[in-house]
């Protein structure tokens, strides 16, 4: 029966976010774990008169782990590439390297087929484009960036020269989205952010989830230097120390959700793009205008921020200031 419901979101993701057309190639990169949503996909992208082409892969063990080379290359060569996964391969040299070469690319990591069916796909996309770029542009205008939450967290960065990434979940060629959360982020110049982080809403990896107690993060000249808090933060602390790479520990991203129908319920794509949310993302950053690539991209979602550049507040909590 889900199956018949999840057409629904299949159609969205087929018709308006990357609007396949007849005779294009796509190709759907999946898991095992996610087979049942790639094969609604390729039977709504085959209805559309496209070559599909459906390559099923073994979950990746942790985000940001590139996919294996026959996908990468295939993905390359693809019109479209929808990607149904476990783990996120968001951030990889894979999908930087599709989209120079002009693919469409939907990201759709640890989606449930619930999620195919209602929340943040609900959402009219081309009604928050306007809203995502508006606010992505004056991230790329600015200089200095202040965030602050009620919650305690206090981070500054610098963010000169960097491009204002608007992810809207409809894509033209060579362009990257994840969906269904809608947001606009930026990546810090390296070594820049300082300050501390109090987590409040949600990892959404490692098993960790929603969270019970916050977590409070130290920061010095752009890495983690200290991580505190509960069992959860434990979770946090161990899995980054035992990949024995200083660049895990890389403030990554600065993002801010604006997706209206999505909901913090523990899973990354709708938690990150809850309203009246930010995240800093950690770890690489290479598709999202930086230079680190490392072995994963986590990211910590807390409620109701304050986000300033260059002494104007653009978003206060739920507000838009811009």
């Amino acid at each position: 029966m889900k199956d018949i419901l999840m057409i629904k979101g299949a159609k969205i993701i087929v018709d308006v976010c990357t609007k396949v057309r007849s005779g294009e190639n796509v190709l759907i990169v999946t898991d095992m774990a996610k087979f049942g949503i790639a094969k609604v996909l390729a039977e709504v992208a085959e209805e559309k008169g496209a070559e599909v082409i459906v390559s099923v892969m073994v979950p990746r063990q942790i985000a940001g782990q590139e996919p294996p080379v026959s996908v990468a290359e295939a993905m390359r060569e693809a019109d479209v590439v929808i990607s149904p996964v476990s783990y996120s391969i968001t951030h990889t040299y894979a999908v930087r390297n599709a989209a120079s070469h002009g693919a469409r690319i939907i990201v759709m990591t640890d989606f449930t087929e619930d999620m195919m069916i209602g929340g943040g796909i609900e959402a009219n996309f081309d009604e928050l484009k306007p809203i995502c770029k508006k606010v992505a542009g004056r991230l790329a205008e600015g200089k200095n960036l202040r965030i602050t939450t009620p919650g305690g967290t206090e981070l500054e960065m610098n963010i000169t020269g960097r491009r204002g990434n608007a992810l809207y979940c409809i894509v033209e060629p060579g362009q990257f989205s994840t969906v269904p959360t809608v947001e606009a982020n930026v990546s810090p110049l390296e070594s820049t952010a300082n300050g501390k982080i109090v987590v409040d809403a949600s990892i959404p990896y490692l098993g960790i989830g929603l969270l019970k107690e916050p977590i409070k993060i130290e920061v010095k000249n752009g890495f983690i230097a200290k991580i505190e808090g509960g069992f959860q933060a434990d979770i946090l602390k161990e899995d980054l120390e035992g990949q024995r790479d200083k660049n895990v520990f890389n403030i990554a991203e600065l993002g801010l959700g604006l997706n209206p129908k999505c909901r913090m319920i523990g899973i990354m794509l709708e938690d990150e793009g809850v309203v009246g949310t930010a995240h800093v993302g950690i770890g690489t950053n290479i598709t999202l205008g930086g230079n680190i690539k490392t072995s994963c991209h986590y990211d910590l979602i807390m409620w109701k921020p304050k986000v300033e550049i260059d002494g104007e507040v653009i978003i206060d909590g739920e507000e838009l200031k811009i």
